[in-house]
């Protein structure tokens, strides 16, 4: 997409990433490289994921997608598929799109023909050149192979297309007879030639082997096409550019048969941080994959690199203190250049930055003298493994904040107890130290385990003191959410005053109760401020 960066862009990088210096020094013995292309292939290989079905809808939404991301070529799909795979090339094709549009297909002429009739002028046909797959699937002999490849290359390009061909699984075909295919289809008028790694076989070095040898004999532009079954399929696609390829097939998510093709956005960040080379709008990368993951339902693993929820996500104290300092400390680069956003998470292992550090990013300033308590209610939520929302933090800060407002206790909840269960009464027992010092040990039932909490609280502060109110929440949509509860009660004192109290926590019975006794609480400081101010 765009040419090798100046001297004020590459500058202007260095404050955006923190590669290992160690990979200039090995690439400084590698030829200059000029540019490299994304052949985006989502739409046609992206497509065959298993559980995968676009619409023309979708697949319409998905090229306009690859197009504000740059990409050069749009593999729109397989023409020869089906009337409803012609119609949407043919959609796709009337975007007026500023990628290159185009269609895969056999070498045969009834898939060209159909390319044809879809609107392309641009085509990617192929045939198989291994001894595997020449004597058990196509049942030819290399000779009626390689004329068959070139007889495909001559009839697309007398009917006016472009024409990439491909041979299927090189990596495990024979070396000189892939030669002979390539030269010949070059000759017979191919614009460029693509190198699969069908089964994801080879290796880096081996790929740098392969793709050295075929520029000793190939004049025209190479691509190369991996797949990750051995989970290579990032290196050796660049290792493949590295030797002299041009052109990038690949998937967006790296979506694909079996374990997928290579990544685009692991490509395109490896160009741009290694090699100087912006090769797709960059910023665009995060919203391009939140739109495949959305249309085609295969969402990433949360340690996908680059677009997984855990890509820019640090809950170590140690990592979120450097992060704080200078985010290269603990990222490659800066998630704002494709698009994404860091994320400081809170759970069993934070420490004090690590919530620090959220609750800055949340912009709440929540004073250091309450931080113990903060922390605590923190490990407490958290000693299962559960991680803390956002808004669970918030909720948790605020509740601290809110009962630190507050005058000292004057009614001390110190034990609870209920039993509840099918065909069993809710009954609940509560300890009370009430405002006059005096403790107090009450029972009471209910029609369920709060009603029964509460009717206890009521016998041991004031039996007149009636609940107003009651609302509870859950503040996210798990099942191990925590839960907020707010409360309004009445006479608590016998006065008719009716006070409000709330708390959050991960049980809905003891929130409940604490909700209960911040009412009664707040109450009795009421009183106490009136009668004494200067207090």
């Amino acid at each position: 997409m765009k040419k090798q960066q100046t001297s004020e862009d590459v500058k202007e990088l260095k404050d955006k990433f923190a590669i290992s210096q160690y990979n200039q020094l090995v690439l400084s013995g590698v030829d200059s490289i000029k540019d490299v292309e994304i052949f985006d292939t989502t739409l046609r290989d992206g497509e065959q994921t298993p559980g995968i079905a676009l619409s023309p809808e979708d697949k319409v939404r998905i090229a306009e997608a690859l197009d504000k991301l740059g990409v050069r070529y749009i593999e729109a799909g397989f023409a020869a598929s089906s009337e409803i795979e012609r119609d949407t090339i043919k959609k796709i094709n009337a975007l007026g799109l500023n990628a290159q549009v185009l269609s895969l297909a056999r070498s045969v002429k009834g898939d060209i023909d159909a390319v044809i009739d879809s609107g392309c002028d641009y085509i990617h046909t192929f045939i198989a050149t291994s001894d595997l797959h020449m004597k058990y699937k196509l049942k030819m002999t290399p000779e009626e192979v390689r004329a068959k490849a070139v007889e495909s290359v001559e009839y697309a390009r007398e009917h006016g297309l472009k024409v990439q061909f491909s041979c299927e699984d090189a990596t495990r075909s024979d070396l000189d007879f892939m030669k002979s295919v390539y030269k010949a289809v070059q000759d017979a008028g191919a614009c460029s030639i693509n190198v699969p790694d069908t089964v994801g076989v080879i290796i880096p070095k081996a790929m740098t082997y392969l793709i050295s040898e075929l520029k000793k004999e190939i004049t025209i532009p190479i691509a190369v096409h991996c797949h990750n079954d051995l989970g290579l399929a990032t290196a050796n696609t660049l290792a493949a550019i590295e030797a002299g390829a041009t052109i990038v097939h690949s998937t967006v998510n790296g979506i694909g048969e079996r374990a997928g093709n290579v990544a685009m956005e692991e490509v395109a960040i490896n160009m741009l941080a290694n090699y100087g080379i912006e090769c797709v709008n960059m910023e665009k990368i995060m919203e391009t994959s939140n739109i495949i993951q959305g249309i085609t339902g295969v969402h990433m693993a949360v340690n996908k690199a680059l677009v997984g929820a855990n890509a820019f996500a640090h809950s170590s104290g140690v990592h979120v203190h450097g992060v704080m300092g200078n985010a290269l400390t603990y990222e490659p680069f800066k998630p704002e250049v494709i698009g994404a956003q860091r994320h400081i998470v809170v759970g069993k292992l934070s420490g004090a930055h690590t919530v620090e550090g959220k609750l800055e990013e949340l912009g709440i300033k929540f004073p250091a003298e309450h931080m113990p308590e903060l922390m605590e209610t923190i490990k407490k939520l958290a000693v299962a493994g559960k991680t803390v929302t956002d808004a669970e933090l918030v909720a948790v800060a605020d509740d601290i904040m809110w009962k630190k407002s507050a005058d000292k206790k004057e009614c001390v909840l110190d034990e609870l107890t209920v039993i509840t269960g099918r065909s069993t009464t809710p009954t609940a027992t509560v300890k009370i130290t009430r405002a006059d010092g005096t403790v107090v040990t009450t029972s009471d039932i209910g029609v369920g385990p709060v009603n029964a909490a509460v009717n206890a609280i009521r016998k041991a502060v004031n039996e007149d003191m009636t609940l107003e109110e009651y609302k509870l929440s859950a503040i996210t949509g798990g099942s191990d959410s925590m839960c907020q509860v707010a409360v309004t009660v009445k006479n608590v004192q016998g006065d008719g005053n009716m006070s409000f109290g709330r708390a959050v926590g991960p049980d809905i019975v003891e929130t409940s109760v604490n909700a209960t006794m911040a009412a009664i609480n707040k109450d009795f400081a009421r009183i106490k401020n009136y009668i004494h101010p200067e207090e």
